[in-house]
């Protein structure tokens, strides 16, 4: 995939910069896959706003994405390459040969009609899924469980993908993109590949009205709001300094670590790199 710029007759075609979705499917989804998708407009199931600026944004219809990849030992083929409004990364739809049909995330260079496969028996190829104790170190791999069985949490938005560095008794060692470093179970399903998409990163919206389509309501500053509902809000005139940066329910904004999950420390080896450095 390719960057599509545009000509600038209008004012906000000068600096937008999309992606350009040549070789994708151009029709509908797979009816079977898909569900409604009700949008939460950032309110959670009590109705209060939990995310604020989140609203509107164009309908669309949820893709049933397998992120266990636990058809094990039959052959797919590659149908096609679609874009899918829920997330960055592109999906594909795989035909198997016993007639199912899956949607799975699209790596790079994967084409349509390619063969896939899951399970022990699966070759080391772009879009094959595999245990990680299957997989040799320095492959790049997506989707990565980190639960046996609990499917793909990690490395599943576009572009991204996770390095096997290791092998430590029944662990696996990946370095993430970030820069941790940490084990797994060796028993965790994994996809080789690196995701498709990668210059999702470098689009420019170019106008307000597309960030509306996205669901994006406007954003107000805290430092232009009265006291009473932002905690950097108040003041004669354009008074910005002599406050800490918080949110609005005043939570530090400047790299304040929230983690608190010490069951799991024992697994990280070495902590994701600071910001800035």
């Amino acid at each position: 995939m390719a960057l599509k710029s545009f000509k600038s007759y209008t004012k906000s075609t000068r600096g937008t910069v999309l992606i350009d979705k040549t070789g994708l499917w151009k029709g509908k989804p797979y009816k079977p896959l898909t569900s409604k998708n009700y949008a939460s407009k950032g309110r959670n199931n009590l109705g209060r706003i939990t995310s604020r600026n989140h609203g509107g944004g164009h309908k669309h219809k949820y893709r049933i994405v397998d992120f266990y990849r636990n058809k094990v030992g039959v052959k797919g083929i590659v149908e096609r390459l679609e874009y899918d409004p829920n997330r960055s990364c592109h999906i594909m739809l795989v035909k198997f040969e016993d007639k199912e049909f899956k949607y799975y995330l699209a790596p790079q260079k994967i084409k349509v009609g390619d063969e896939i496969m899951n399970g022990p028996n699966a070759e080391i190829k772009i879009g094959n899924s595999l245990q990680l104790k299957d997989i040799p170190v320095g492959i790049d791999v997506h989707n990565v469980e980190i639960q046996p069985g609990a499917g793909g949490k990690i490395a599943r938005s576009a572009g991204t993908s996770v390095n096997i560095s290791g092998i430590d008794g029944s662990y696996t060692i990946i370095k993430m993109t970030s820069g941790e470093i940490r084990k797994i179970d060796s028993r965790a399903m994994a996809t080789i590949g690196v995701l498709s998409n990668p210059d999702q990163k470098n689009i420019k919206i170019g106008k307000a009205g597309r960030s509306r389509w996205l669901g994006i309501r406007p954003h107000t500053r805290g430092v232009v709001k009265n006291p009473v509902d932002h905690p950097h809000g108040g003041g004669e005139g354009k008074s910005a300094g002599g406050r800490h940066p918080v949110s609005p329910t005043g939570q530090s904004a400047k790299g304040l670590k929230t983690r608190d999950n010490k069951r799991t420390d024992k697994y990280i080896i070495r902590r994701r790199k600071k910001r800035g450095k």
